[in-house]
């Protein structure tokens, strides 16, 4: 199966001896074994489970790794990829991220495990190069980056990365495999929030971890079982079934998100916008090589609008659902200077460009008349 819009349909699973064309919800917490130590490759259902193994080697299949591991939360996804530094280790990060991962990195794990991390802006190259040196141990990306959609040139930060002996990860939550494959530019570790774009409709938590390396294999799976944040059966089941129609999805989702912005880099209540698949966006020719398919959902937007003005424009729509995360097929608006990155102290917003106007789309499948119908009336509403 060359093509991924039928490997997404397949993958994980072929029909059990009862002929399910899904697979069951194993339930059980633990499996019988006949003599101790010799059971079926299942024993314990934290360090396996027949439904969580199904979504784990779709995982696999679709990103072109070795091995996939799905795990109760995102979070909970990163914090297990941090166990393979040793305490005290140096991470490059960018400087546009996840509030959670911000969070995770200067709030908990410098505190518990002494890891230093410095952060680079995903488009300065010249300073990427800069901050990785030989004591780095892990670079960390985001593709695109969350809130502001930069795009960091994957090959470039791979070759200066492996040349100190650096593992790179990529959360590619808002590319998924259908847009982006960071593991064919050579990146170790692919994370995503299964909880948004592959599960697709806002009703399961969950992350997941995809490696590139037999050897990464061998030392994720030893850490998801020592450290137990598995995702459970019903969620696997449920993000199998999503992953099902990841490409029909992200193919709306993108069609949609570039109308959107496109629509929206007319309107007079808008002071900027960033968004991929715009030739104004600075980084829109490296967009393109690495995005073939699409530029995906997420569309950000800066209002000519002060604080009062912003809630109006919320206040006004009716199709967009003001909540935190994406990737379901509902719309959702964000305002993450007081959501999502709210967790990050206010200078550091502001200096890298988080703004109490900034407000993140989360474009959905619905018509695009009634999308832009609704972001209209937000807009007449300032």
């Amino acid at each position: 199966m060359s093509h991924i819009d039928t490997l997404s349909v397949h993958a994980g699973y072929t029909p059990d001896a009862t002929g399910a064309v899904m697979p069951p919800i194993y339930t059980s917490s633990t499996f019988a074994q006949k003599a101790p130590g010799e059971h079926s490759g299942y024993e314990y259902a934290r360090s396996g489970n027949p439904t969580r193994g199904a979504f784990e080697k779709a995982l696999a299949e679709l990103e072109g790794g070795v091995a996939g591991f799905a795990f109760a939360s995102g979070l909970a996804a990163m914090s297990t990829v941090l166990e393979l530094l040793d305490a005290g280790s140096e991470i490059v990060a960018l400087d546009d991220l996840y509030g959670g991962a911000w969070r995770l990195f200067e709030k908990v794990r410098s505190r518990t495990a002494g890891l230093k991390t410095r952060y680079v802006a995903p488009d300065d190259i010249a300073a990427l190069r800069d901050a990785i040196t030989p004591a780095t141990k892990l670079v960390w990306l985001e593709i695109p980056t969350n809130p502001l959609l930069k795009i960091a040139d994957l090959a470039t930060v791979v070759e200066a990365a492996h040349a100190v002996g650096a593992l790179v990860v990529v959360d590619a939550t808002f590319s998924t495999p259908y847009l982006l494959k960071p593991l064919d530019y050579g990146v170790d570790i692919v994370l995503h929030s299964v909880t948004k774009y592959l599960n697709g409709h806002s009703d399961v938590i969950g992350g997941a971890v995809i490696v590139r390396t037999p050897e990464l294999a061998e030392r994720l799976a030893y850490l998801q079982n020592a450290v137990g944040g598995v995702m459970d059966p019903f969620s696997s089941f449920l993000a199998l079934r999503g992953l099902r129609t990841l490409p029909l999805r992200m193919q709306r989702h993108s069609s949609n998100g570039l109308a959107v912005a496109e629509w929206l880099s007319a309107q007079a209540g808008v002071e900027k916008i960033a968004y991929p698949g715009l030739p104004s966006h600075p980084q829109h020719e490296l967009a393109k090589r690495q995005f073939p398919r699409g530029f995906g959902g997420i569309v950000t937007i800066w209002l000519k609008a002060d604080d009062a003005g912003v809630r109006r424009f919320l206040a006004a729509l009716k199709v967009f659902t003001l909540a935190e995360s994406l990737g379901g097929v509902e719309s959702l608006v964000n305002l993450p200077w007081a959501m999502t990155h709210g967790s990050i102290p206010e200078d550091n917003r502001l200096r890298r460009g988080i703004t109490p106007n900034l407000l993140r789309l989360s474009v959905g499948v619905e018509h695009i008349d009634d999308l832009l119908a609704d972001l209209a009336a937000g807009l007449a509403a300032l």
